[in-house]
């Protein structure tokens, strides 16, 4: 069985203050929750929240890293770096990034080898602009993106896919439950065409886009969907609760 997660990506947005989130969120939580917990916090406070959450059972990604494990790159933060603070978790190739920071599907591969190469779990993201899904071009994009981000020794482990149609983040649309389905089944196909049966069925897939307390159950019931990517609804411990309480009872 694939493991479910549920990664809350707080952005540029947080100060050592925001860490009590961490605690209220545990509070609201059972202890059998039956989903992973990740949140990921700006960079400044990633060895501040590995010690607030540990006592949680809560992991604590970056939300970016270099491809270089050091080197004359001024602001940036490295693999090893992000590793050095207890965090596990990486996320590579946000839309975001992709846009504003002109990353190519290259730099995501090399990006994402960096991170399992440092011992840290990528989540890996991929999706597509409105204007690819007015085009029927959906599935096209994913597929090269896929062939693009991915590197060829991928595990379970060290892996995660995080399908996110830019359109519908921070835009308050969210994809219906068919078009989720169609794009995470088609995902989990090309996973199985390239990486095997075995591995390719157990690299855990997210959706992430616009996910909220009201529509977080619907969209869990897709086959394929493993989790959430959150971005807002992540911020506060009274919103992300119960999209892991719907994760944990699907």
């Amino acid at each position: 069985m694939r493991r479910k997660i549920a990664a809350g990506n707080w952005k540029m947005n947080g100060s050592s203050a925001a860490l009590s989130e961490l605690d209220a969120l545990a509070r609201l939580l059972p202890t059998e929750r039956h989903a992973d917990v990740v949140i990921c916090p700006p960079a400044q406070l990633l060895s501040q929240a590995v010690s607030t959450a540990k006592p949680h059972s809560i992991h604590i990604g970056a939300q970016d890293c270099h491809m270089q494990t050091a080197g004359a790159f001024t602001g940036d933060i490295s693999a090893p770096m992000i590793a050095d603070t207890g965090a596990t978790y990486v996320i590579t190739g946000h839309s975001e990034r992709r846009a504003a920071h002109h990353e190519a599907d290259a730099d995501v591969r090399a990006k994402t080898q960096s991170a399992q190469a440092a011992g840290l779990t990528a989540i890996l993201c991929i999706g597509e602009t409105l204007a690819h899904r007015q085009a029927n071009r959906t599935l096209e994009i994913i597929a090269d993106q896929l062939a693009g981000s991915l590197p060829d020794d991928v595990t379970a482990d060290s892996l995660i896919i995080a399908y996110e149609p830019i359109w519908a983040i921070g835009t308050g649309e969210v994809a219906t439950l068919p078009q989720i389905t169609e794009v995470h089944d088609f995902i989990r196909g090309q996973l199985t065409t390239r990486f095997g049966e075995a591995t390719g069925n157990s690299i855990p897939l997210l959706y992430g886009g616009s996910v909220k307390p009201d529509n977080a159950a619907t969209i869990f019931e897709a086959e394929n969907v493993d989790g959430a990517l959150v971005g807002g609804a992540s911020l506060k411990a009274s919103d992300f609760a119960p999209i892991i309480a719907a994760l944990a009872a699907s």
